[in-house]
C-alpha cells in the first residue's frame, strides 16, 4: 500500500487540544505541507450542515478526528449528557462527511476507557463489549465505542479506509491543567507547581493511590497513528499505549520529583478511585512494527518544562 502523500490536504479536527496540537506538530515534522485546521469559532463540529459545507469546500484527502469533549472523573460524573451528546454529534458529522466527500483515509481517536471496568489485564482489543463499563465515564465510553463501530461499519458497507486507535492515558504539551476537570497527571502537575510556589506543607491526591494506570506521551501516539496510516489497511482497531503501568501513588511521586515540591503527599480516601487497573495490551500494533519511545520520566520532565514556559503558569 502507498504511504500518505505529504503534499495532499490533511484536516486535523480538534487541532488546539492535547492530541490535535501534537498531530499538527508531528505532521509538520513529517513534511506535510497542506494541514487544514479550524477553531471552534470557525467551525462547530456538532452542527451537521456546517460540517458538510466545510468538507464540500475544502475537500481534504485525509482526516485526523481528534476533536472530542474530554475530562476527568469529576467532569464525566457531573456532565454525562453533554459528553455523550457532543461526542456522538462530532463523530457522526465528521465521519459521514468524510465518506460523502471521498476522503481517502481517516483516523479516529478513541480511548482505552471503552473497555469493561473489570477487563482481564492487560486489555486486549477483543475484550470490547464483553462486560459492564466503568460507571463514572460510561457516557464518554459509549460515544467512543459508537465512533469505533461507525468507522468499522463504513469500511464494511462503503469500502472506506478508516482506522481507529484506542490510546491509554495521554499527557504532554497543550494538556488541560485545570484543577476542576483535567486528567490525573496534569492535575497533579498543577497542584504540585502551585504548592511549590506557595510553600504549602501538603498536597492532597484523590483516592487511595493504589489504582494502576498506563501513560503515553502524546508524541508517541502521533507516531503510532501516522505509522498505521502509512502502513496499515484493514478493519482492525488498535490499542496504543506504553505497555507498562504505575500506581497513582508512584505517578504522584514522579510528578512531585519533576516539579521539585518538597512537602508531604496526602491521599483523600473519601474520593473515588475509578477503575482499579487499566493496562492495554499493545501486541497488535507491535506486530505491525511500532513501539513507544518516550519513557514516563522523560515525558513528565519535558511536559513540566513546557508547562513552566507558559505565561499563565509562571510566578
Amino acid at each position: 500500500m502507498e504511504k500518505l502523500d505529504r503534499k495532499k490536504k490533511i484536516y486535523v479536527a480538534g487541532h488546539r487540544g492535547l492530541v490535535g496540537s501534537a498531530f499538527v506538530r508531528g505532521l509538520k515534522k513529517e513534511g506535510f505541507t497542506q494541514i487544514i485546521t479550524r477553531t471552534h469559532g470557525e467551525l462547530d463540529l456538532t452542527r451537521q450542515q456546517d460540517v458538510e459545507e466545510f468538507f464540500q469546500e475544502e475537500k481534504p484527502d485525509y482526516v485526523i478526528l481528534a476533536a472530542a469533549k474530554v475530562g476527568g472523573i469529576h467532569a464525566n460524573n457531573v456532565y454525562p449528557a453533554d459528553f455523550i451528546r457532543e461526542n456522538l454529534q462530532i463523530q457522526c458529522n465528521v465521519i459521514d462527511s468524510a465518506y460523502r466527500n471521498q476522503v481517502n483515509k481517516l483516523l479516529f481517536l478513541g480511548s482505552s476507557c471503552i473497555y469493561p471496568k473489570m477487563s482481564p489485564q492487560p486489555i486486549k482489543e477483543e475484550y470490547l463489549l464483553s462486560d459492564y463499563l466503568e460507571e463514572t465515564n460510561e457516557a464518554y465510553a459509549l460515544a467512543k465505542i459508537a465512533g469505533l463501530k461507525m468507522c468499522s461499519y463504513y469500511n464494511r458497507q462503503y469500502g472506506t479506509d478508516y482506522i481507529s486507535v484506542m490510546p491509554c492515558n495521554l499527557y504532554g504539551p497543550e494538556d488541560n491543567f485545570s484543577l476542576e476537570n483535567s486528567h490525573v497527571l496534569p492535575a497533579l502537575m498543577r497542584k504540585f507547581h502551585e504548592a511549590k510556589l506557595s510553600k504549602a506543607p501538603t498536597v492532597t491526591v484523590w483516592g487511595t493511590g493504589t489504582p494502576l494506570r498506563e501513560f503515553l506521551h502524546v508524541d508517541d501516539l502521533v507516531r503510532a497513528s501516522l505509522f498505521l496510516m502509512d502502513n496499515y489497511q484493514g478493519d482492525e482497531f488498535f490499542n496504543v499505549g506504553y505497555g507498562e503501568e504505575v500506581s497513582i501513588r508512584e505517578l504522584a511521586e514522579m510528578v512531585q520529583k519533576a516539579v521539585g515540591y518538597e512537602g508531604e503527599l496526602v491521599f483523600d480516601t473519601t474520593k473515588p478511585d475509578g477503575t482499579p487497573r487499566k493496562l492495554t495490551d499493545i501486541s497488535r500494533i507491535r506486530a505491525q512494527g511500532w513501539k513507544p519511545e518516550i519513557t514516563l520520566e522523560e515525558g513528565i520532565l519535558a511536559t513540566y518544562e513546557w508547562f513552566c514556559s507558559q505565561a499563565e503558569y509562571r510566578n
